[in-house]
């Protein structure tokens, strides 16, 4: 479950003063000015897009190297203080928020390098705190891509937190989550000793893969942190397709949406695929338009191979407006990628009679054009269009389930109906895949509340000076609660897989008794104290702390 919302019993008051003694110590590691006792900064770095703390960090340190990292951390738990890394900060399950006063807040934005390209070894190595653009950024100029190359979040996303947490999104349809483009770890543990993964070289440091004995990376992918802090983080290299192209559908009903994207997944003939349910295409309408977002056009000239062509889509795009999509209709859009003209033409042949088989109609493939022109697009969607709070849940399924997950989905949300009017609750749902065995289903939820801090650090200023400013809403926001406890029992009574996990999803519940005394094992070796994220996957701080 979530922590408590949205008390704030830490304060501004620093734990005791051996928080001043360690802030001191920390100083002397990384600098005066990369410790931070603000409390604006120290209440943004205990809060998430659904939740505030009960409690207030201590401290948000901000350390620039591994060296760095692994002293912060070594000084930290040795004085009894939780550790909690943290990444962008975009999460919604809890996972990095303090479970007590005497937490140190990790901030990784000075950690934020590619450390090394190797296009010889197709390979590539990064800081944790780099994020997701910054990476592409490197790599595009090299004709280079990492397999899954981001979420749609990775403007400001980090690998770290990525590989903390796992991602889908670009990529995932053909190439899996962000942990399946991973070689290799440098993880800083409780000690501060660093333990580094994978086949590394002659010298070490060159990491070219992942699989050397027993997969200890795999450990430290979804594991929110709770096992130690990523510091570099090394994945794979392709070379990015040479030829793409957009198609964008229309369905009736939403599980024959999840039935076409299901057999589009076992095909492994798009790239990328993102579908919307009604609720959530009425939210993106009400947005501004695509047509007059000149940046966003202006991608969609540079994406294309020629001007010519460029200014050619860019005027589809304008032309086609917001109104291609029917009001209750679902649409899917698909991005497929190939090295060959010939190859894509017949990944996007199969999945037009995909489509067809299903009752899809071809509309205007406005929105999967702008997703590939625009991949990581400022994360103004965090809230609603008048300025409504926004949460989602999701669930992994397997392909054959998809529909079956979401029409019990919509049973309760039928019965919920009453209130969620009452309340002014809207709700959505985004689609995807993963690879060729698995969809995930993202509910979403848009009340009428207050927004936090990170909420104005998210969102752009220009458009945040524009949204309503909605009031407090207490009973609106427990009945959100309501109906994600209720959602949350839904995908576990089908066994459904999750992505940051936090302090949110069942965890524990869902694992048998071996797997639980090897999770405990691993923590208790290389966090000992309990020291990282406590709570977080149901591990809690051992009572000797």
């Amino acid at each position: 479950m979530t922590l408590a919302t949205p008390t704030n019993s830490g304060g501004p008051a620093m734990a005791d003063d051996t928080s001043h003694d360690l802030a001191a110590t920390l100083s002397t590691i990384v600098g005066p000015a990369n410790v931070s006792r603000d409390e604006a900064l120290r209440t943004l770095h205990s809060q998430d897009i659904w939740s505030k703390s009960a409690e207030t960090v201590s401290l948000v340190v901000s350390p620039a190297s591994i060296e760095e990292l692994s002293a912060v951390v070594a000084a930290a738990t040795a004085r009894g203080f939780a550790v909690a890394p943290r990444g962008a900060g975009m999460s919604y399950t809890g996972g990095y928020l303090p479970a007590a006063a005497r937490t140190v807040s990790l901030d990784l934005a000075r950690m934020n390098r590619v450390v090394a390209i190797r296009p010889e070894d197709m390979t590539v190595t990064v800081e944790a705190g780099c994020s997701w653009s910054a990476l592409n950024d490197a790599l595009k100029p090299l004709g280079l891509r990492t397999p899954f190359w981001g979420p749609m979040s990775g403007l400001v996303s980090t690998i770290g937190g990525g590989l903390s947490q796992l991602n889908a999104m670009l990529g995932a349809g053909r190439y899996g989550a962000s942990s399946e483009s991973l070689i290799a770890l440098s993880v800083v543990l409780a000690d501060g000793s660093v333990l580094r993964t994978g086949a590394r070289g002659a010298d070490g440091d060159s990491p070219f893969y992942r699989h050397y004995g027993p997969d200890l990376a795999g450990l430290f992918c979804g594991d929110n942190g709770v096992f130690g802090v990523k510091a570099h983080i090394t994945l794979r290299l392709i070379r990015a397709p040479e030829h793409e192209t957009y198609a964008s559908f229309s369905f009736k009903t939403g599980p024959r949406l999840l039935q076409a994207l299901a057999e589009i997944a076992r095909d492994g003939v798009a790239s990328e695929s993102c579908g919307f349910d009604p609720g959530l295409t009425k939210m993106r309408m009400a947005r501004a338009s695509l047509t007059s977002d000149v940046k966003t056009l202006g991608a969609v000239v540079a994406q294309q191979k020629s001007l010519l062509k460029g200014l050619a889509e860019a005027a589809k795009v304008a032309l086609a407006g917001r109104d291609f999509i029917g009001a209750d209709d679902y649409p899917l859009h698909v991005i497929c990628e190939n090295r060959s003209a010939a190859g894509l033409a017949d990944d996007l042949a199969r999945v037009r009679r995909i489509a067809a088989d299903h009752g899809g109609v071809e509309i205007e493939n406005t929105i999967a054009k702008v997703i590939r022109a625009v991949p990581f697009p400022p994360l103004n969607s965090v809230l609603g269009p008048a300025g409504e709070r926004w949460a989602p849940v999701h669930g992994i399924t397997p392909l054959s389930q998809g529909p079956a997950v979401f029409e019990a989905i919509q049973a309760a949300y039928a019965e919920l109906a009453p209130e969620f009017e009452r309340e002014g609750v809207s709700t959505g749902f985004l689609f995807t895949h993963l690879s060729t065995n698995a969809v995930i289903l993202e509910p979403v939820f848009y009340w009428p509340d207050s927004c936090f801090d990170i909420h104005g650090v998210a969102i752009e200023p220009a458009l945040m000076s524009r949204l309503p400013v909605q009031p407090d809403n207490p009973p609106a926001t427990a009945l959100v609660v309501k109906a994600r406890k209720r959602l949350l029992a839904i995908f576990q009574s089908f066994g459904c897989g999750h992505f940051q996990v936090g302090r949110t999803y069942p965890y524990r519940e869902s694992r048998d008794a071996a797997s639980w005394r090897v999770i405990e094992a691993v923590k208790a070796s290389v966090d000992p104290s309990g020291v990282f994220n406590p709570g977080v996957l149901g591990l809690t701080r051992r009572p000797a702390e």
